[in-house]
């Protein structure tokens, strides 16, 4: 949950019920800034309270955090996310609140750095036959979104054969080097918990098999869509990128859409202005309601189309794709598309036009799915 909302979830917990209290005014996330030397990057709430009951309410939104202040129109009332909607709190869940929806995991960490091979190290690794076995892509959040290659050494399958750290220079070095880092980390910390096995990244149970959408842990505030990748499972995912196996391409889809965006905008964590994804809050409460198969089937479809946008320019990036400022038409397309069928899936009679309108319907579809649960 981001700063803003934690302030507000504990106004509204400890004062607002007994007291009275109600949010007068508020500005969202605007960027503070300062003639000060070596600045900090700051991004500031301003929420004013009253128990006038009535008093006008009065919302300010920043499109550009930079920029002048835009007053928004307030219907229902300011709640504690500073939208205009209900007044309810989207709490954390271990698992997530629709039937449509797997758990998202955490990806995997490399307890250090001696087991992942950057590009300047990459034509030495290779050039050993026996390192070169283990090779493995290896995508952290800014590799995933920017297109950068990186590597990891992993040997945690079965085709593992412990002799080979003997017989390659480079195994060797890089193992006892990690040995060496886990041992002298800090004794309450996972790499020194598992300093015994420093050819082994942490365990993760929950790594995919087969197919599967890695979710950046943060994207820029800029992107008008959640950027996430089908991966192979081939690939290591490292703990800046969620995972969540995708077996027909819905949860793709459905992460794509304008819906998922105005959720993780409105409930999401923040790192500075930029979105924060966390499958606790933002992926485990996304109220997807429940899907017919024809409804699902086409969800699956637009998603597709959006990939096959993608594919014909296949040297751009994710960031150069949702480059807010150029992306290209036919991609553009297809999410309209896809958003037209997801809006519809929501409850809406047509394609949205606003992340208010689209507001609204999550709210809606959260009450509803919070008052089933047990």
């Amino acid at each position: 949950m981001g700063l803003g909302a934690r302030i507000l979830s504990s106004f509204k917990r400890n004062c607002q019920q007994r007291n009275g209290w109600r949010i007068k005014f508020a500005h969202r996330t605007f960027k503070w800034d300062s003639e000060a030397p070596g600045k900090a990057s700051v991004h500031c709430v301003i929420v004013g309270f009253t128990r006038d009951r009535g008093a006008k309410q009065r919302l300010w939104d920043y499109p550009d955090v930079k920029g002048e202040a835009v007053e928004q129109q307030i219907e229902q009332g300011i709640n504690a996310y500073l939208i205009d909607g209900p007044h309810l709190l989207v709490r954390r869940r271990s698992t997530p609140i629709s039937p449509e929806l797997p758990t998202a995991h955490f990806g995997t960490m490399s307890l250090g750095k001696f087991l992942l091979v950057e590009v300047d190290e990459y034509d030495e690794v290779a050039a050993d036959p026996i390192a070169a076995k283990y090779l493995r892509p290896f995508r952290m959040g800014k590799e995933l979104v920017r297109g950068l290659d990186r590597w990891c050494l992993w040997m945690a399958d079965e085709d593992f054969d412990v002799t080979d750290i003997a017989k390659s220079p480079v195994l060797k070095q890089r193992i006892m080097a990690c040995k060496e880092f886990r041992e002298n980390s800090s004794m309450g910390g996972d790499a020194y918990k598992y300093r015994d096995t420093p050819h082994l990244m942490r365990p993760n149970s929950h790594r995919p098999l087969v197919p599967y959408v890695g979710i950046p842990r943060v994207v820029s505030e800029n992107r008008k869509y959640y950027t996430v990748a089908h991966l192979d499972p081939k690939v290591i995912a490292g703990d800046k990128v969620y995972t969540a196996v995708d077996p027909d391409g819905l949860l793709f889809a459905l992460i794509s859409s304008s819906m998922f965006i105005t959720w993780q905008r409105a409930v999401g964590g923040r790192l500075k202005s930029d979105l924060n994804f966390a499958n606790t809050l933002t992926w485990n409460t996304f109220p997807v309601p429940e899907l017919d198969e024809k409804t699902r089937q086409r969800i699956i479809k637009a998603g597709k189309k959006v990939l096959d946008a993608r594919a014909l320019h296949p040297e751009r990036s994710l960031a150069e794709h949702y480059n807010p400022l150029a992306m290209a038409p036919e991609l553009i397309k297809a999410h309209d598309a896809l958003d037209r069928e997801v809006d519809k899936a929501f409850g809406a009679p047509r394609k949205l036009t606003t992340e208010r309108q689209r507001q609204e319907l999550l709210f809606a579809n959260y009450e509803k799915l919070i008052s089933h649960q047990p």
